[in-house]
């Protein structure tokens, strides 16, 4: 083993620990009295579910972490990417052809291990609290579209990576970088009218108060809005949300089936205020600038090692190549995107904060957004008291009590 294999084994371990112990922070962090805002809201059975629900998840990720860690390090010192490498390059093909073949082969390997645990995740735990309404019909044909657009538009985007990374020589990682930003913008406007309704469906919201009142809310704060859609979420889950997507023409204001069924015209008109909010305050610009240039780091850095014996070494690979470098490289960057990821969690929560201070503003009226977050919390079984580092670490929204403490403050 040389520093690269140790150094990536020490932070596969170190990860894996560090989130035990922010699991096991946060479990510690129940409390069998219901927070006072939330008193009114919650039954007692209702709080004794949500907390079964979090334990139950919590040790079942931790199951599925350590499975994880064990099948990668067995695959790796039992010279699993080796004989891969070694069997792709058997049938003589060109250098992209067995590059994709490479990464195709530990990709189908990689879902072939996740499948069971998505399985027992969905048609186990999220059926046995309620929430689960995917048949196992759609549950397969969501993975079938999955891999045919993985095919479609991955397999092409990865070849341009791999040519480039094998052609281009010192400027390889620009010309990846450009080629990947076109593909995110790409997937940005054509996600909303062609990816999306491919799982789900997508109907204008019809006419009557509801689209009165966030018509009317729109043209107030001077937001553009052609449309509101309602997608059947309540296919696969009986789990409430609400989202924005797309840029232009192509974008979109999207409420579950499931969030109308369960919030007053005013809140509702509130949940979307607070997705406006994102977009007049342009935080979607900012989180895929930010995603773009992490990309621009990450394809730098990875010009640096990928042609390095070394790291294919590490992993007991014995020719050098370009889809072996790539694959290695990914595990090699993991603490570099550990913390990258910490920053983007922290600037999401902050995020969300400001759309929820948009919302009250423009709105005019705290109390709707309050009780949102209180539905929606309720609803969806959320944990109400959080371990702060189990935020630091995982969360993307801030914890909802801080979220309406905030509300209220504002007042």
């Amino acid at each position: 083993m040389n520093w690269i294999a140790w150094t990536i084994l020490f932070f596969l371990i170190a990860d894996f620990l560090l989130r035990l112990a922010a699991d096991r922070m946060n479990l510690n962090a129940l409390t069998d009295e219901i927070p006072k805002p939330f008193q009114t809201v919650f039954d007692a059975e209702r709080y004794r579910q949500a907390q079964s629900y979090l334990r139950t998840h919590t040790r079942f990720g931790q199951i599925t972490a350590a499975a994880d860690l064990l099948v990668l390090v067995g695959f790796w010192f039992g010279g699993g990417f080796a004989l891969v490498d070694a069997w792709t390059r058997s049938f003589g093909w060109g250098s992209l052809a067995t590059g994709l073949a490479f990464i195709g082969v530990l990709s189908g390997l990689k879902a072939l291990v996740d499948q069971p645990f998505s399985l027992y995740a969905t048609f186990v735990i999220e059926q046995r609290f309620g929430f689960n309404k995917t048949s196992p019909a759609v549950w397969i044909k969501d993975r079938i579209k999955a891999l045919l657009l993985v095919m479609g538009f991955g397999i092409p985007l990865l070849a341009g990576v791999l040519a480039f990374f094998q052609h281009a020589g010192s400027s390889a990682w620009i010309w990846c970088w450009a080629l990947v930003t076109l593909f995110m913008i790409v997937v940005q406007f054509i996600a909303p009218t062609w990816i999306m309704p491919l799982f789900n469906r997508f109907e204008p919201l019809e006419s009557g108060e509801l689209k009165d009142a966030i018509m009317n809310y729109a043209r107030g704060i001077d937001f553009s809005l052609d449309n509101i859609y309602v997608m059947d979420g309540s296919k696969r889950s009986s789990k409430s949300n609400a989202f924005f997507t797309g840029f232009g023409r192509h974008r979109r204001i999207v409420l579950f089936d499931t969030l109308i069924a369960g919030h007053t015209i005013d809140e509702l008109v509130a949940v979307l205020a607070h997705e406006m909010g994102h977009y007049q305050m342009r935080h979607i610009l900012k989180m895929m600038a930010l995603g773009i240039l992490q990309t621009g780091m990450l394809l730098f850095l990875m010009s640096l090692f990928i042609h390095t014996p070394a790291l294919v070494d590490a992993f007991y690979v014995e020719q050098p190549s370009v889809h072996a470098g790539l694959v290695c490289f990914g595990l090699l960057y993991a603490p570099v995107d550990f913390f990258l990821g910490i920053f983007g969690h922290w600037l999401s929560r902050r995020h969300e904060f400001a759309a929820d201070r948009f919302a009250a503003a423009t709105t005019g009226k705290t109390r709707p957004m309050v009780e949102a977050l209180k539905k929606l919390s309720l609803h969806n079984l959320s944990n109400l008291s959080p371990h702060p580092l189990y935020v630091f670490l995982n969360y993307s929204h801030p914890p909802v009590l801080q979220r309406i403490a905030a509300l209220e403050n504002k007042d």
